[in-house]
């Protein structure tokens, strides 16, 4: 139920702050929804979820999707993490951080609960984060995908513990941003964490990916932050799954496009954008179907490379 509820409007959409009882604590977040959005026709979710030792307020204008809500007409929700050992997190599994926080049931009822507030398109729910917020959303996929259509994870990975425990019941495409300097989470993985060949390999072999990928040196049309992109794409997975992972050479822990200059922050590519132009390719029903996918997806440029295009969705 919900239990505290604040209202702020922002110049193009409406951003709430509400909270949730689940398994004896009050779970708290923000949603921020466009001003396309009618009671009437279905939209799509996304959750956005921040990093350990960060919060839903900073991943709300960290890994901002506002502008491109608006246009697309998708709802958002930023939950917030728990603190454990003075710390906020996500509990991914395992021994990592010692956590009991039941996260996944958290989600779980979070998307019962927004389910029951708004006119959601219960396939299609798409989860994203930061980080901690990354692994997150790993380990939905592996274990509510049932309730997720697609994951995106920047800067974050799987642990040991959600990759050997992976139970995904569909096809799930996937995308992950990461830099290989990120001196948080190793691009080579250590014993904590999986590397991102690992976690790539990992869905493109659930997803019955081509094993050879589409490879894409994005333009450097920033000479200053110390970093290239290159993108790589695994096609042609069952029912028109895809894993897609930007390599950002020389990139730190950070969101790319983020609108402040932070330190190994890549400007080539903005995450946001790219992470709903992946998205909106993808609804649970066809991806689950036997029938194949193609007859809900929706066209975003003529050049999916483009990195100009605006975003548009029915």
């Amino acid at each position: 139920f919900i239990i505290a509820n604040s209202y702020c409007m922002s110049q193009q959409g409406t951003t709430t702050t509400d909270s949730i009882m689940h398994d004896g604590l009050i779970r708290t977040y923000i949603t921020y929804v466009p001003p396309s959005y009618s009671p009437s026709s279905p939209a799509p979710l996304v959750l956005n979820f921040h990093g350990r030792g960060s919060n839903a307020t900073q991943q709300y204008y960290y890994g901002d999707f506002r502008g491109i809500a608006d246009t697309a007409g998708f709802i958002i929700v930023h939950p917030e993490g728990t603190v454990h050992q003075g710390t906020t997190h996500w509990n991914v599994g395992g021994p990592v951080l010692g956590s009991s926080v039941d996260d996944l049931g958290f989600t779980d009822a979070l998307l019962d609960t927004l389910l029951n507030q708004f006119n959601i398109n219960a396939s299609r729910i798409y989860s994203t984060g930061m980080s901690n917020g990354g692994y997150m959303s790993f380990h939905l996929a592996c274990q509510l995908s049932d309730r997720i259509t697609a994951v995106a994870s920047v800067t974050g990975s799987m642990t040991p513990y959600t990759y050997n425990s992976c139970n995904p019941l569909h096809p799930t495409p996937i995308m992950q941003i990461h830099g290989t300097l990120d001196p948080t989470v190793p691009y080579n993985g250590d014993s904590w964490t999986k590397s991102i060949d690992e976690v790539t390999q990992y869905w493109l072999n659930y997803n019955n990916c081509n094993i050879n990928p589409d490879i894409n040196d994005i333009p450097n049309t920033n000479l200053i932050d110390q970093s290239t992109v290159k993108q790589y794409v695994y096609n042609n997975g069952i029912n028109g799954s895809t894993v897609e992972h930007y390599k950002v050479i020389g990139g730190g822990h950070t969101w790319p496009g983020f609108g402040i200059a932070l330190a190994g922050t890549n400007y080539d590519i903005e995450a946001s954008i790219e992470i709903w132009r992946f998205f909106s390719q993808y609804d649970l029903n066809t991806l689950a179907s036997i029938k194949g996918l193609n007859q809900n997806q929706i066209t975003l440029s003529p050049n999916p490379f483009n990195h100009s295009f605006i975003i548009s969705s029915s």
